[in-house]
This record gives structure tokens, sequence and C-alpha cells, in this order.
């Protein structure tokens, strides 16, 4: 098989009118899945999801070029310019998080050198990420995902569905499993291969694992997967600078580039000092590329935000798909003796009366602690990056003071 089969050929696209808005809400989605998959095919050697990756990819082109022709066709006054410019930013820099991705893929699928013992040293934390594609007779087909209740029975969540050359991003509770869709899963590896079976029909076939034959290599893995997760938070707080007008989030957004090209340095030290040592030093090089998209990702956030920052007004169009979500990010810095400084966080959430989720927190003599399911305590001086509504958000930002 070619190892580029799958990638999504180029096709003429002419101007037809579109709504702007649903296309930079398609484009952000797209641009968090690309750096999942594109990061997990690298982890788990897998070549079918960096296939996914780059037919993903191309769905990428095809927005952004939808993307440039409607937007070119608002513009009617210097203010439109003005306005629409950073717009056109953020399509931008969505399209250089896609090459990124489809960089990171390739990495795979052109045998440009990996380690084979990576799988062996992700952390135990870091679960599986399958691509099965539905058999006509399964158990699953046409019934929504709330009936299956995959999530909450086996811990396996379908993080999209690819039906043909259409992709259903973030499938919600109502979306309903087709035959011949293919499915992407993401779980625990002890729930992964059942729930696989049952979708596909065939046995879960779990890649081998091997000792690494590369000293340390646990400890570039553990790098490689706070560069990934770092990354995607950027990503996410910058669309939401944007989306919500908010100048502190792009701050952190800053700070978080500033991390991850600290950790890009110290990782491609590490391949060059380990590349000394191993037997055969090109199977790192697939390393040295991982670094450079990482920091190309981490850059696009920059870009994306880069509006809020210069304090240009939020054109219209992205305000109208701020309307329709009720869920926010904030940015919240805990100051000594209010409620929050000292409290518990279990599974991400503060024990508090409120309902916000902390997804990570800035510490200034830590860095980045990337909370998730993980237990910690609030302290003062941390600032927290939270998701929740904005009632609960206002009301968390009271705690926050003394």
């Amino acid at each position: 098989m070619d190892p580029l089969e799958g990638e999504a050929p180029s096709a003429p696209i002419r101007y037809e009118p579109v709504n702007v808005k649903d296309v930079l809400v398609e484009m952000k989605d797209t641009a968090e899945l690309l750096i999942d998959l594109s990061y997990s095919a690298v982890l788990h050697s897998s070549e079918e999801i960096a296939r996914e990756v780059l037919r993903l990819e191309g769905r990428m082109d095809e927005l952004e070029m939808r993307a440039r022709m409607g937007l070119m066709m608002a513009v009617r006054s210097p203010d439109d310019a003005e306005q629409l410019a950073p717009v056109l930013g953020i399509v931008t820099a969505a399209d250089d998080i896609s090459d990124a991705a489809g960089d990171i893929a390739k990495v795979v699928l052109e045998d440009i050198g990996l380690p084979e013992a990576m799988r062996a040293a992700l952390p135990e934390a870091v679960e599986t990420l399958v691509r099965g594609v539905v058999v006509g007779d399964s158990e699953y087909v046409d019934r929504p995902l709330a009936e299956i209740d995959l999530e909450s029975e086996t811990g396996v969540r379908v993080i999209a569905l690819r039906r043909g050359d259409e992709w259903l991003l973030n499938p919600g509770p109502e979306t309903a499993i087709r035959a011949d869709d293919v499915a992407l899963l993401r779980g625990p590896d002890v729930s992964i291969s059942e729930v696989y079976e049952t979708l596909t029909g065939d046995p879960y076939e779990a890649p081998s694992v091997e000792a690494p034959d590369i000293e340390d290599l646990e400890r570039a893995v553990d790098t490689i997967v706070h560069m990934k997760n770092l990354s995607e938070l950027a990503v996410d707080l910058a669309y939401s600078a944007v989306l919500f007008d908010s100048e502190p989030l792009a701050e952190e957004v800053r700070n978080l580039e500033v991390e991850v090209d600290a950790l890009e340095s110290r990782f491609e030290a590490w391949t060059l000092r380990a590349a000394a040592d191993a037997p055969d030093p090109v199977v790192l090089r697939g390393l040295i590329h991982l670094g450079s998209a990482t920091e190309v990702i981490s850059d696009a956030a920059i870009d994306i935000s880069e509006g809020v920052l210069r304090e240009i007004d939020v054109h219209p169009v992205v305000q109208m798909a701020v309307e329709e979500s009720d869920e926010i990010i904030t940015r919240v810095a805990i100051e000594s003796g209010s409620d929050l400084d000292g409290a518990a966080i279990v599974g991400g959430v503060p024990d508090t009366e409120t309902t916000m989720s902390v997804i990570a927190i800035r510490r200034p003599e830590e860095g980045w602690l990337l909370v998730g399911d993980a237990d910690a305590e609030i302290r003062s001086g941390d600032v927290l990056i939270a998701k929740g509504t904005r009632t609960a958000a206002g009301a968390f930002d009271d705690l926050s003071q003394p």
C-alpha cells in the first residue's frame, strides 16, 4: 500500500456563498482533532490513524479556501478590512496547525525514523486511540450515542466519525452510529478491545510492546505527551481569547508558547545526546520533526490571538459563533486569603459550590500543571484556567478574591 494512501486528493473549489461563522467553527474543531490524532499516530505507531490525519488535512485545506473566499466577499470598507484581518489570521493559523499535524503523521507514514519502543514508554495515564470501521450487524448500528452510553459503561469515547468524505466532529448524544462509519475511539486499554470488537466484528490486536532500546526513552515520551497537551491548551485558549475578546487569555497563550519553546529546546538536546549512544541514530530523526511541528502549533496559537493583543475589535462573525455556546474558558488569579486559596481539586473540580472545571494551573515556581483527572491543591499566586458556564465563571472569580 502506498504510505500516503488515504490523503484526500485536491479537488477544484469554486466560490459559493457560505456561512463564515460555521466554517470558522468547523476549522477550530478540525484543528483540535488534528493535533490529537497526529500525536496519537506517533505515540501508538498507527499508520491507520496517520492516514486519517491526512484525510482531515485535505478537508482543512478546503475549509481554509472557502473561508478566504467568504471573507474577501465580506470586505466593503476600510473598517471591514481592519476587523476581518484578524479573522483571516485565524484561518491561516488553523491551516498552519493542519499542515503541522500532517507533518507529524508523515513521520509514521514515510518512515522518517521513530524508536520502535515508543508505545512501551507511554505513561500509564495515556489512553489508547484506535480507528475502526463499523460493521453492518454491530449492535451499535443505528443507535444514538446517548442510548449506547459507551463512556459511562466502558470509559471509551467516540471522538469523531467519518462517513464517506463527511466528518462528524465532537459527536453528541443524539449522533447515531451508521454501518461503514469510520469511528475514532479513545479509552483505557482494558475496555477498548471489547468495544472495538463489538463495533467492527474483528478482534482488537494490540500492538506488540518491546522494551525500550534507548536509554531514558520514557522521559522523552513524557516530554512529547506534555508538549502535545500544552499545544492543545494553547490553541484552545487562543480561540477562547478571540471568541471572548479576552486579553488575559491571550497573554496566557504567550506564556504557553514560551513553555513549549523551552520544552522543544530541551527535547531536541535530549535527542541529539541520545543519538550519540543509539545503535542507529536515524531512528531518532522523527523526534526532531516532532519537536519542530509542535513549535509550529504553539506559534499558530499566538497568531490566532494576535488581534486581541493588538486590541482590534472582534468581528461580528466571530461574536455570532460565541453566542451559540454557554460554556466559556476563563482565567482566574488566586489571591491570598480567598476561598479558593487552599481548596482541593479532585478530578479537575475544585471543592467549592461552583461548577467550574479546572483545566490547568500556571504556578510561578513550577510552570504549567495540567490538571485533567489528577488531584491538586490551589495555592495563592496560582493562575487557573477553568471551563464552565458564564454564571459559574462569575461566581468562581469572586471566590478567587478575599
